[in-house]
């Protein structure tokens, strides 16, 4: 049953990020490289997130609950704006590599478009962040011990799944909804980001109470499918023309 759980959990929240790394990163080394790079920049981004929060935690009263909470909440929310100022940080970087790329290249252009480097690097935060946010999940969920037998949630993992895909998939819709304002200048945009993502980490607060935290954030994972879609060049008349493509070809089938 702990095998189950285990690979099960691990398919939900790593499978979907593997297929995106299989079929549209792996086979570019380039692209490779600032994945690994842009979870690279998130990890650091967490380890100094989590200095702070230790320092704060041994300055003060271990035993003051309320205390300890509120310097937990305060991580938590520092750590998401430590993350968006280490995206700033990466496109910045990433911009003027392209720059580089592009003035020793002997093609025209550059060898990557902000848009591409913008999904790519966004898939590389959201990999390390399920990732970090599930090892531990899935180490306990080999046992020894049953969820649930205190009278704890017996959705524990699954959910845990469930949210890390969830977050995998948010941090690559806005990296590329971030590049663009930052492209534009449109600061707005940012602004937005840092504040959905503020919302669905405090929404991960309200665990176990998985009716009130699951369904939004996964709202607001359409949402920001749908702006990111826009935000790469997408329109209606795109989605149009797919649909009419594959009515044809089932059509040329049957």
């Amino acid at each position: 049953m702990t095998a189950a759980v285990f690979f099960g959990c691990a398919f939900i929240a790593f499978g979907p990020a593997f297929s995106l790394f299989i079929f549209t990163i792996a086979k570019d080394p380039l692209r490779v490289i600032i994945l690994i790079a842009g979870a690279f920049f998130w990890l650091v981004s967490l380890l100094l997130s989590s200095l702070v929060w230790f320092i704060a935690t041994k300055a003060t009263n271990a035993q003051d609950l309320t205390l300890q909470k509120d310097l937990l909440i305060f991580g938590c929310m520092f750590s998401v704006i430590l993350q968006e100022v280490f995206r700033f940080a990466y496109y910045r970087l990433l911009r003027k590599a392209n720059e580089g790329l592009a003035a020793i290249s002997e093609e025209d252009g550059p060898p990557l478009s902000v848009r591409e480097m913008a999904y790519v690097s966004g898939l590389g935060f959201g990999i390390m962040s399920g990732a970090f946010s599930m090892i531990n999940t899935l180490s306990d969920s080999l046992g020894p011990g049953t969820v649930g037998l205190f009278g704890d949630s017996q959705y524990y993992f699954i959910t845990s799944g469930v949210t890390s895909i969830a977050l995998t998939l948010l941090h690559t819709f806005w990296g590329v909804v971030f590049f663009e304002g930052c492209e534009r200048k449109r600061w707005w945009v940012i602004a937005v980001v840092l504040c959905l993502h503020l919302m669905v980490t405090s929404l991960s607060l309200l665990n176990p109470f998985y009716v009130g935290s699951v369904p939004p954030v996964y709202a607001i994972m359409l949402l920001m499918a749908v702006w990111a879609f826009f935000s790469s060049g997408g329109s209606l008349h795109n989605i149009t023309l797919l649909w009419t493509c594959r009515k044809s070809n089932t059509e040329t089938s049957s």
